[in-house]
């Protein structure tokens, strides 16, 4: 019997190899043709041979490129059914669609939070693990991300290059323009799933959300009292 299911595994083997012929000397995965085992070894040898006309981005794959080129067209061929929010490409489409649907498949391997997309849970893991590779040059300040040290550095710059489509207010953050927004469109597209009540933001649900769940998790270092926000454990220390 064990000879038997060796036989049948070395099929399997067999049936892999004849499939994906083409092996990468580096990695060792396989491809099904030489193309795309040379356009996998463009991640290893970081070879970019497709260039933005518009800006001096380089990509791996043209198409890259052609989903690149739609930022510079303001592009976004992909709607939300829900909400109609354009976007410029299928992935991202599906990746919000989990913001209408809840649906977060991402969970956290050292907490039990989850999250909608596999960026997002990468951002989430370096608060777990103080990953912050980012250096702002100016003051210090560390970030987990090369968008959020930018974001940051437009602090000591005063740039805010985002401006609200209703009113003078200009942000430094597209993010902050966009929750900014909601206040003249009462849009509210995060939902508490206890009451149903809507909020502009994600930080601004996962707050209510305490006040069902109990849960405080920022403790005054001096007298161990907890509070549900950190702007309540401020105060706290003011006084």
């Amino acid at each position: 019997p064990e000879a038997s299911l060796k036989a049948h595994e070395n099929t399997h083997e067999h049936d892999a190899t004849k499939k994906n012929p083409y092996t990468c000397e580096i990695c060792d995965r396989a491809y099904p043709s030489i193309t795309h085992l040379k356009l996998h070894g463009r991640t290893h040898s970081g070879e970019k041979p497709y260039a933005c006309g518009e800006c001096n981005k380089s990509f791996a794959r043209v198409s890259y490129l052609k989903v690149h080129a739609r930022i510079h067209r303001a592009e976004k061929p992909y709607t939300c059914m829900v909400c109609c929010k354009g976007f410029q490409t299928s992935g991202s489409l599906k990746t919000h669609e989990r913001s209408h649907s809840g649906e977060k498949p991402f969970p956290c391997r050292v907490c039990d939070r989850r999250f909608i997309s596999s960026s997002s849970l990468k951002l989430h893991m370096n608060t777990h693990f103080g990953q912050k590779p980012y250096a702002c040059d100016v003051c210090g300040a560390c970030f987990g991300t090369g968008s959020h040290l930018k974001i940051h550095q437009r602090i000591h710059t005063g740039e805010k290059p985002y401006g609200c489509r209703f009113c003078p207010k200009r942000f430094a953050a597209l993010v902050a323009r966009t929750a900014h927004e909601r206040i003249h469109t009462g849009e509210r597209p995060y939902n508490c799933s206890e009451c149903q009540k809507g909020f502009t933001t994600c930080s601004a649900l996962r707050t209510h959300e305490r006040t069902h769940t109990g849960e405080k998790p920022y403790e005054c270092e001096v007298c161990k009292k907890p509070f549900s926000q950190r702007v309540h454990l401020r105060t706290h220390a003011l006084v």
